[in-house]
């Protein structure tokens, strides 16, 4: 497990992933820790949840990956794939401690970055989609872009995409999706993550293979990262 507190000094971070169908913890010491989440998930049932997760957990800030945009350090947008009650949500004040929130696929690109220009894609419940450019974070909102047949990225190489169309056709369109935003966005390397990533057997060219643990690595230098900008 990767000691996400390195460098910290006296400062404890809990690293916070939340996704469509489970929200995750890890903090320097324990093993990572999740609870389910879903379609009637609001803003308040995972402050509960994570405060559920850490409860003999001894923390000083967070840093919460979200699956949507961020503005100003709050949600921006509700949720596609989560309940209702995000938007312009204070978790600085639910919490009572100081907190860093950014769309979840930019949490695992800051995890994946080393140098130059990253594009992460994290395929999951839906498409994230981050890049970072000479250490400058992007979220990216490609997810709901207009793809084939009416339907959007998200539809056709999310999970929809994999259960209605199977596994050939879906690992069909990931190939095919990655060349274009290759083709479109110029990246020096490509990493893909996200729940669905154990599905690919082999990777189309130029990218790796990322971890959704990177995405904790990523809440650390969030704290730690001074090249970093967010």
């Amino acid at each position: 497990m990767p000691n996400i507190n390195a460098d910290t000094q006296a400062r404890r971070i809990l690293a916070v992933d939340i996704g469509g169908n489970h929200i995750k913890i890890l903090a320097d010491g324990i093993e990572e820790r999740k609870a389910k989440s879903g379609p009637k998930t609001s803003a308040k049932d995972a402050v509960a949840a994570i405060q559920a997760l850490a409860h003999d957990v001894d923390y000083d800030v967070l840093s919460i990956g979200y699956p949507g945009p961020v503005k100003d350090n709050r949600p921006s947008l509700e949720p596609v794939n989560l309940g209702p009650g995000w938007k312009d949500f204070d978790f600085d004040r639910a919490f009572g401690k100081p907190v860093k929130i950014v769309n979840d696929a930019l949490m695992q690109a800051i995890g994946s970055y080393d140098g130059g220009r990253l594009l992460f894609l994290g395929l999951g419940t839906g498409l994230g989609a981050a890049m970072v450019i000479e250490n400058v974070a992007q979220p990216l909102e490609l997810a709901h872009l207009p793809y084939k047949k009416h339907g959007s990225f998200e539809d056709y190489v999310g999970r929809r995409g994999l259960d209605g169309r199977g596994h050939k056709k879906w690992k069909a369109s990931v190939f095919d999706v990655v060349s274009r935003l290759q083709a479109a966005l110029l990246p020096d390397y490509l990493v893909i993550g996200g729940g669905q990533v154990d599905e690919l057997d082999e990777l189309p060219p130029g990218c790796r293979r990322g971890d959704n643990r990177l995405a904790f690595v990523g809440a650390n230098r969030l704290w730690t990262d001074k090249a970093l900008i967010i």
